[in-house]
């Protein structure tokens, strides 16, 4: 599964393979990219000889040759990464912008075919270095608003953990390293994502709202867009069939390579072999179970409680949510029955290959133009993005004003605001005061 993730966040398909390679995601159509920030020294001063007597030749002498075998030192392979942008006290280098094209440049390509993703690309392309700037800016924001997000981190690992059936947060860390990841940098990563995101609809969303005016307006305007064929979305509980339990076996006698499969006993006893249910048996348990907890639905508990509690299947963390499906998506035994209930219905126990399984019609959408009742939350939704985005400009163009943000001749960020401020360069204080002493020494020298 591809982990994306922003303000646009798109539902989780459940075809897809996971790729934690590709964590970083977009908080806007080609809105802020993702980084984490290498810090490397601002400057590094050098000595000056000429006209500073206070150093003996010695010293000079060993200075000059510490210079002159420098690069020697650095080896021919040694790069000084090249700054491209800072912001306040951060760095932007051109590993990062290099990186951030790249990124966008796949994300196209996964998104887009043809010479449609060529023109996607040169269009989005000129805003990479201003989204790293958008995004060091929330980060910096986030920090002075206190938002670590050290709970909401944890809390979406272990989510990704389980989509991916895995037992334990090592087995998510060896999958990162599997894909080529760094875990740590995976996870600062996602940590920034979640913190950009808290921001953004702290300081910005929050402050958005539409009229009932504004939603019908939009409806009329759209609703022939809006046609669409019959759909449903479903939710499963899913009580799995027990595996097959490895059968335990004795080391091999001396002389013989292949274990003997013999139950293990007490030693000084008779091997004594342990009753294994039938397979009907099995079949009947698990059925007992799945029937139980239809009784406990029917009985008002809530589907979605009782699927992340009791669910074997890997959609038990979202509550069994399964996504929406078309005619023809689903078996034509499952099709019949689940196209033919009403939204909030819920199946029998259905037996299938995995074991047996227990579906609810969350939504119900017949063939048309849907209702404007039923379609206000999307409408509210389109109606909220199309004014985050400029509303998002106008606050990263105020916090670029409360910056000290300088870019790099040749590199150009289109986001700049004509008000924002460039850092300037002042003499050090310790040359300062070394010239004020030549200054008194020279006047001692007149009198």
């Amino acid at each position: 599964m591809r982990i994306t993730s922003g303000i646009d966040g798109k539902r989780l398909t459940k075809s897809e393979p996971y790729d934690i390679s590709r964590v970083a995601g977009t908080i806007h159509p080609g809105g802020v990219q993702f980084r984490e920030r290498t810090k490397i020294p601002r400057k590094v001063g050098c000595l000056a000889f000429a006209g500073t007597p206070a150093i003996s030749m010695k010293k000079a002498c060993l200075s000059l040759v510490l210079v002159s075998i420098l690069p020697a030192l650095l080896g021919a392979d040694t790069v000084v990464e090249e700054i491209v942008a800072r912001v306040n006290n951060s760095i932007i280098t051109r590993s990062d912008y290099l990186r951030s094209k790249e990124q966008l440049k796949d994300e196209i390509k996964n998104q887009e075919s043809g010479g449609n993703s060529d023109k996607t690309y040169a269009d989005r392309e000129k805003d990479v270095l201003r989204d790293l700037i958008d995004q060091q800016l929330l980060l910096e924001k986030g920090k002075d608003l206190g938002i670590t997000a050290d709970t909401e981190l944890i809390k979406k690992l272990d989510e990704m953990r389980k989509q991916m059936n895995l037992d334990s947060m090592e087995e998510l860390e060896k999958a990162a390293t599997a894909q080529g990841v760094s875990y740590e940098d995976f996870k600062q990563n996602l940590r920034n994502q979640i913190i950009t995101q808290q921001v953004i609809g702290r300081e910005v969303g929050s402050h958005l709202s539409t009229s009932k005016e504004e939603e019908q307006k939009f409806y009329e305007e759209h609703k022939n867009e809006m046609e669409q064929p019959e759909e449903i979305h479903l939710s499963e509980i899913l009580v799995a069939l027990p595996k097959p339990a490895p059968a335990k076996t004795e080391a091999p006698k001396s002389g013989t390579d292949t274990p003997v499969s013999v139950p293990l006993a007490p030693a000084g006893s008779a091997p004594v072999a342990e009753p294994v249910p039938s397979e009907a048996e099995q079949l009947a348990a698990t059925e007992a179970k799945a029937k139980a907890l239809l009784d406990q639905i029917k009985k008002g508990a809530a589907f979605e409680d009782v699927a992340k509690k009791s669910s074997d299947g890997p959609t038990a963390s979202q509550g069994g949510d399964l996504g929406i499906f078309k005619r023809g998506a689903l078996s034509k035994g499952l099709e019949d029955t689940t196209f033919a209930m009403k939204a909030g219905e819920v199946t029998d126990v259905i037996q299938t290959k995995q074991g047996f399984v227990i579906l609810k019609v969350t939504e119900h959408q017949m063939a048309g133009i849907p209702t404007m009742k039923q379609m206000e939350p999307r409408i509210q939704d389109m109606l909220y993005y199309q004014k985050l985005q400029p509303a998002l400009r106008a606050y990263l163009k105020k916090l670029r004003e409360e910056a000290y943000i300088d870019v790099r001749t040749g590199y150009v960020d289109t986001g700049a605001s004509p008000n924002q401020t460039k850092p300037v360069e002042t003499a050090s204080k310790d040359a300062s005061s070394k010239n004020l002493k030549k200054k008194k020494k020279k006047k001692m020298l007149v009198l």
